[in-house]
């Protein structure tokens, strides 16, 4: 049965019309920083006035001399060799503290009716909380997965089934104005504003919460006929216990996208599909457990080529420390693999570039050698593999290197890791390489 209207008359515009409100918008503008928008204000520079500028804020929302400015473009390589970019818009500071004011004021009444296989964007939900839920629904049998993408969400929202939707629960015309003021503040591209008829824009702190309101409309129809699934923004997998009865959800589920909500379906990169041939999440999900996708995993082996290329002015150190400003938050998400050999597989990989590097540096055999004796290794053995006609890849992977150089001499020079403690790079490698 559907909540009743939020009343409260005039007492939502006039808390966001409140200084303390805009105040905590600021706040959280500050903690997520960003780049400035067209205006060329930073969120430091806005800082310095804050005061100042969050009064007047207040009194152009109240007396309705606010209009949001356009947003500036910004273009974001998509990962993944020619996928092209992501379109994100980059609102000025004074519009991320309205926007995240009105976020924190309506995210409340919309909460409490979300779905809960809805995980985007949503207060104590993360993605590895959908990748878990994921799991349980394909361990208990319904191992294949209706993939369906959504091809561009973000720029297809229609702003009057939007709004259409926001009225359903907010009884309140000036904040539904105000929603649609934002909606159509335009684009900046090249010094030219654009308007923007259709879309939510990716950047916004608002957008979230509207994506998850117009896409709830998908989840209460998937609850209606009890299929079991998991949704984090755009990215919705279902789980079935058949193809055929995969390519039947397929089928109905995108007329209803199609039709009802007026989005798209990208037929390229939708599927019915096992579990284990898809990726959801960057992850692949099996009835065995959780893995990196193959994607992903060799996504993350190029950005290591890229981090420690074969000819750099880098020392050891230096390599080390920008590998591990990228490794650390990749690591952090990835670790919810079940197989830590993937993981290990980068860092093995990381370090054996390293060790390759130290070989290439030697102009000669004879220093190297000496370099090794050095170390400690012993002379027999780094005769026999110095002086072999291995080139400086294979004589990366050689024992007197690995002595020389082990795990722990990377891990004193700060290398951060996050497989097993003393994981060979083989271990479990036949489990995993049959998932990715």
């Amino acid at each position: 049965m559907e909540e009743s209207l939020f009343h409260l008359g005039e007492n939502l515009f006039e808390r966001l019309c409140d200084v303390n409100t805009l105040y905590n918008g600021f706040l959280a503008v500050k903690r997520n920083k960003g780049s400035h928008g067209i205006d060329g204000v930073s969120v430091e520079e806005f800082a310095l006035n804050q005061d100042k500028e969050l009064r007047r804020l207040s009194k152009e929302i109240e007396s309705w001399t606010y209009k949001p400015k356009p947003v500036r473009r910004v273009e974001i390589p998509k990962p993944g060799k020619d996928a092209g970019v992501r379109l994100l818009g980059v609102p000025c500071i004074r519009d991320r503290v309205v926007q995240t004011a009105l976020k924190q004021l309506l995210e409340p009444i919309f909460e409490t009716s979300f779905s809960n296989n809805s995980y985007g964007f949503r207060p104590k939900r993360s993605q590895e909380d959908a990748i878990k839920s994921a799991s349980k629904i394909v361990k208990s049998g319904k191992e294949i997965t209706v993939d369906i993408d959504l091809s561009k969400f973000f720029d297809r929202v229609s702003h009057d089934r939007l709004i259409s939707r926001v009225s359903q629960k907010v009884d309140e015309k000036k904040i539904l104005r105000l929603i649609g003021m934002t909606l159509r503040s335009g684009i900046m591209i090249n010094g030219v504003i654009v308007s923007s008829e259709e879309g939510t824009v990716q950047g916004s702190p608002l957008s979230p919460l509207l994506s998850n309101i117009v896409l709830d409309e998908l989840d209460k129809e998937l609850e209606r006929r009890k299929l079991e699934f998991c949704r984090f923004a755009d990215d919705a997998n279902i789980f079935v216990k058949s193809v055929k009865a995969g390519e039947r959800v397929m089928s109905s589920i995108s007329k209803f996208i199609e039709s009802k909500l007026k989005l798209k379906v990208n037929w390229d990169k939708s599927k019915v599909a096992a579990s284990e041939k898809v990726k959801f999440l960057g992850m692949t999900i099996t009835t065995k457990g959780v893995a990196i996708s193959k994607v992903s995993l060799d996504r993350a082996m190029r950005k290591t080529r890229e981090l420690i290329p074969r000819g750099t002015h880098l020392s050891i150190e230096k390599s080390i420390e920008e590998f591990n400003k990228w490794y650390v938050g990749w690591a952090n998400y990835y670790k919810m693999t079940n197989y830590p050999a993937q993981l290990n597989k980068i860092e093995a990989h990381m370090r054996r570039r390293l060790r390759s590097r130290i070989v290439g540096e030697q102009k000669r055999r004879r220093y190297l050698a000496k370099k090794l004796i050095k170390a400690g290794v012993r002379k027999g053995l780094v005769f026999r593999h110095v002086y072999s006609n291995k080139g400086r890849w294979a004589l990366s992977i050689s024992s007197p290197l690995h002595l020389a150089y082990s795990n722990d001499w990377f891990a004193k020079k700060g290398l951060k890791t996050f497989s097993a403690k003393g994981l060979p790079h083989w271990f479990g490698i036949k489990e995993w390489i049959k998932l990715t």
